[in-house]
């Protein structure tokens, strides 16, 4: 029989004392009542897998030339905007170059390039409020550019001088900045993801989103599960953006996971994903725009996956070509982000070969500039390591640090103490 909700239930035999199973026709059956999951039911034993469906699309505007493909998906940006953001990221291309060439020549301790992101980088930054906050990981230097850090202060961080923010308490790269509500770079991979969850938790209500970046590698990282299952099951107004890359180090990405992506795990935890063009600056920036409107009006996360290739080396520590050819870098160096953008300005009389070779020319010397005058500044006063942690120093600390001051007096032939900035 059936009780008043339509479940089924037992009549027990008498006669032969078994229990007979009611059953009604398929068609009426009422939908499994599990806690666990919103389903249906089925006869047919079978597996689900990543086959069982179609794969996540690539959301673009632009071909390979660089020509808008649906003039409805046009953000139709302001042509000093749109040549704002070719300069901008012109200026990091540059940048990077001449500080990957430093650390080779010994002159700083690390660095990495953001060769074939660039597009990601301003593509999304120029989606956001300065008043939206960042959770980086290590490429998104493009983001602070287009926030107002300026070359100076990217030079100061890298050299760790007197004048960088973080006191040279960081590795190169590792930028973070109050006042652009960008949070200080952590080299602990994924660390940042439950992190931003949090944030953005705390931001509900304030008509601020958070933006955390991370590659196709954090996304392998317990971490990122738990930062996905925190933002879906407390709502929270957060932006996942994923640079796959296809390399995490040296780890390709078939090597890292068997599914469709990261884009794929987003409904898995109940959150809605977006794959997207990395490439492609405008298709970025109208992804990230679309994904913002959304965690503000539902205050809940989003994932973004862009597809992108990382064409420099993963860092100064690394030789890529270690693992994967010279051609593969190669072919991939003609899908550049910045080509696509400079074509399709070309195509509509907004740029040319002389404003391009005017625009290098001056990113090399404001490049430059801001690099021999960072090299040129004092390392901050050593007793800096024993600070910024604490509102007061405690008392152990206090004990090091004048420790070290006799040690340091007493050898002070041994150290550069000219290179520190004074007591």
């Amino acid at each position: 029989m059936f009780n008043n909700n339509n479940r089924i239930l037992c009549n027990e035999d008498k006669t032969s004392n078994r229990h007979l199973v009611s059953q009604l026709p398929s068609e009426t059956t009422a939908p499994p009542l599990f806690p666990g999951a919103k389903t249906t039911w089925t006869e047919q034993l079978t597996f689900t897998g990543k086959d069982s469906y179609d794969p996540i699309p690539v959301y673009r505007v632009m071909d390979e030339q660089g020509r808008i493909i649906e003039e409805s998906e046009n953000p139709n940006l302001p042509d000093d905007i749109i040549v704002r953001m070719y300069e901008k990221m012109l200026y990091v291309s540059v940048m990077d170059k001449i500080l990957y060439e430093s650390q080779r020549q010994g002159r700083i301790s690390f660095y990495m390039t953001n060769s074939g992101e660039e597009a990601t980088q301003i593509g999304s930054a120029a989606a956001l409020n300065i008043s939206d906050v960042i959770y980086g990981q290590y490429r998104e230097v493009g983001v602070l550019v287009w926030r107002g850090f300026s070359l100076q202060n990217i030079s100061d961080q890298c050299y760790g001088n007197s004048d960088d923010v973080g006191l040279g308490k960081q590795m190169p790269v590792h930028y973070g900045s109050k006042q652009l509500n960008f949070v200080t770079i952590s080299s602990p991979l994924t660390t940042q993801m439950p992190q931003a969850a949090g944030a953005a938790y705390a931001l509900k209500g304030t008509n601020r989103v958070v933006m955390c970046y991370f590659g196709d590698g954090a996304a392998s990282e317990g971490d990122a599960h738990a930062g996905f299952n925190f933002a879906a099951t407390l709502d929270c107004p957060v932006i996942f953006f994923c640079r796959n890359n296809g390399f995490a180090i040296s780890t390709p990405t078939d090597e890292q996971y068997r599914g469709d992506g990261i884009a794929a795990r987003g409904p898995s935890y109940g959150i809605n994903s977006i794959r997207v063009d990395g490439n492609d600056v405008f298709a970025v920036y109208n992804a990230t725009k679309f994904a913002k409107s959304y965690c503000l009006k539902e205050n809940k996360p989003v994932i973004i996956e862009a597809m992108t290739y990382r064409v420099g080396h993963h860092s100064t520590s690394d030789d890529s070509t270690a693992y994967r050819s010279a051609e593969e870098i190669k072919s991939w160096s003609s899908e550049s982000p910045i080509y696509k953008l400079q074509t399709h300005m070309k195509e509509r009389n907004l740029w040319n070969e002389e404003k391009e070779q005017q625009t290098l020319e001056q990113a090399k010397k404001d490049v430059l500039k801001a690099f021999y005058a960072a090299e040129a500044k004092l390392k901050p006063k050593w007793t800096e390591m024993f600070g910024g942690v604490y509102a007061t120093m405690p008392k152990h600390l206090q004990k090091q640090m004048n420790e070290m001051k006799l040690h340091v007096e007493k050898y002070k032939e041994h150290y550069p103490l000219n290179k520190f900035a004074k007591e």
